[in-house]
Parts: structure tokens; sequence; C-alpha cells
């Protein structure tokens, strides 16, 4: 499951060519505080799912909800 979200998350992705410096930006609309810049497209992309990867477990950890994707949903499950 967190493979698929992780996936469905990415093909939102949004990526743009920086022209002050030609790095490239990339982010997840919908998905706050997730973004990455880097010098070549594929290291965006890289970096972009790691930080997508550390948001999930933070927000997990932390009880925060994690937007639905695609109809994937990730949460926490109290076990007794």
């Amino acid at each position: 499951m967190l493979t698929a979200y992780i996936a469905a998350a990415l093909r939102r992705a949004h990526y743009e060519l920086l022209p002050d410096d030609g790095t490239f930006y990339g982010a997840i609309p919908g998905l706050d505080g997730v973004w990455a810049q880097a010098p070549s497209l594929e290291e965006c992309r890289e970096e972009l799912q790691e930080v997508l990867e550390e948001w999930i477990v933070l927000g997990l950890r932390m009880g925060h909800p994690i937007p639905s994707i695609d109809g994937i949903t990730l949460t926490v499950l109290d076990v007794a």
C-alpha cells in the first residue's frame, strides 16, 4: 500500500526548470511541504521521492492526517 501511495503521489508531481540558476524544482500538489530542487530532472525526482517518504513517515508518526491519493489512504491502526 505504501509503494502504491508513493507511486500515485509521484505521478501528480509537477516539475519546472528554474530560469535563474538552471536547476529543477518539483512539488506534489496537495501535499504541503513536499518539494525538491536539484541540478538535474532525475536528481530532482529522486530527491522528491525521498522528501515524500520522510513526510509520510513523520506525518504518520505524529498522527497527522495523510491525504488520500487516487483512493489510496494511509492510516495507522491501533493494535490492542
